[in-house]
């Protein structure tokens, strides 16, 4: 295992920077630093060699402030423009009004095109935070245009057709120009627009959580078709969407008061559900080696949480007050139990992905997770210091286990090969 260290003048080419050179964060240079100087301590490259290697790469981060900057910036804007069309901008006629915004979409679109085009003829590589902003503002100012439209004939604002339809168009946008920003605008709309439209049609606490899941399990195979017909750049979108979701959905159902009154099936629900499972078992089916584990856990999750929701709690979980029967307790150990299972494996999931942001959110989730469950159930018996503490230690032992296996595997494999 190499250690990540700080560039220094041995790790760096004499030359300044050059426009042809591909950006490379702090830690990935470290380690080609690291590498190269053992690869010429090998004998394998000449010092003018690895300094040449190195050379073709400069120092940049991920997420800069700047780029920081630029996403909110562009955001509020782009907020900014649709709110406008929400406030009819009455000083114009519909028709005006349309044109404009339209005209302000269009040059978004250009802008961000003839700024990747310079990009490229320029031989530069990697993302620009100029041209992502640019697409990103292009996916906001779609549903400007979408809603000002609506507005021009007459049809009601408050339509989740109008959510799906700026879904849609991103979405399309984002295919055709390869760029995850407005992939983003058009998955935060397009889980907007599904969950209006199934839960408009029979408003329940389960259906909710039947949607949420349902879309996870969606995005979830779609991350994993993406892993081998591509675009590979939005696979890691994909799947972080459908853990965010899986969580989400099952923290709802974990909830002791959600009830399935007043649930019904649908044909929304019914169309949503049959689609959830062809992407699964597509995924499945042409899936690369782990991967096609991931859309059949989420629909094994989701019939849990489907479980969980239809075991009514009794008065008493319900109010609040007086002492919790077996069966209350036993369903709260069943959703803890569950969680920290789906955490963990979108911990794992993550690890195995090499997606920080993955096991950033399952850690994030089972701490707010553990924190509801504290106040809701468990305060009854001990309070939340004594939950944490007992989690904690369980999460270090699987953690310890676990590691203790890896390393005992690792030795086997090596003896094996000798």
């Amino acid at each position: 295992m190499t250690t990540d260290i700080a560039p220094g003048p041995a790790h760096m080419p004499a030359s300044g920077p050059s426009r042809h050179q591909r950006a490379a964060t702090p830690a990935q240079l470290a380690w080609l630093g690291t590498e190269t100087a053992d690869w010429t301590a090998q004998g394998l490259l000449r010092p003018d060699q690895a300094e040449a290697i190195l050379g073709h790469y400069r120092a940049t981060r991920r997420f800069s402030l700047g780029r920081l900057l630029l996403t909110l910036g562009g955001v509020f804007v782009g907020v900014g423009l649709i709110w406008l069309v929400a406030a009819n901008l009455e000083t114009l006629p519909p028709s005006a009004r349309f044109a404009v915004v339209t005209a302000i979409w269009l040059a978004l679109v250009a802008a961000a095109h003839l700024g990747a085009e310079r990009r490229r003829t320029r031989g530069r590589h990697g993302p620009s935070p100029l041209v992502g902003t640019g697409r990103l503002l292009a996916a906001l100012a779609f549903g400007a245009v979408v809603f000002q439209a609506a507005q021009s004939l007459q049809v009601p604002a408050y339509e989740p057709l109008l959510i799906g339809v700026w879904s849609a168009g991103a979405l399309v946008y984002a295919y055709a120009v390869r760029a995850v920003t407005p992939l983003l605008v058009g998955l935060v709309t397009g889980v907007a627009w599904v969950l209006w439209q199934t839960v408009e049609a029979a408003p329940s606490e389960l259906a909710v959580v039947v949607t949420l899941l349902a879309v996870a399990a969606g995005a979830s195979a779609v991350s994993v078709l993406h892993t081998r017909f591509g675009p590979a750049g939005f696979t890691a979108a994909w799947r972080e969407a459908g853990a965010l979701l899986l969580l989400v959905g099952l923290f709802a159902a974990a909830v002791p008061s959600l009830t399935a009154d007043g649930f019904v099936v649908t044909p929304p629900l019914v169309l949503l559900g049959l689609v959830a499972v062809a992407l699964a078992a597509a995924a499945t089916y042409l899936g690369r080696d782990t991967t096609r584990l991931e859309p059949p856990v989420v629909l094994a999750v989701a019939a849990v949480a489907v479980g969980l929701v239809a075991w009514e709690p009794s008065q008493a979980a319900v109010s609040g007050t007086g002492s919790l029967p077996v069966g209350d307790w036993a369903q709260a150990a069943l959703s803890v139990a569950a969680y920290v299972a789906v955490a963990t494996w979108v911990a794992v999931l993550g690890i195995w992905r090499d997606s920080g942001r993955l096991t950033f959110l399952a850690l994030a989730a089972l701490v707010v997770f553990t924190v509801f469950q504290s106040f809701a159930v468990f305060a009854r018996i001990f309070d939340g210091a004594w939950l944490f503490l007992a989690l904690g230690m369980v999460l270090f032992g699987a953690g310890f286990l676990f590691d203790r296996g890896r390393r005992q595997l690792e030795a086997s494999l090596a003896g094996a090969d000798r």
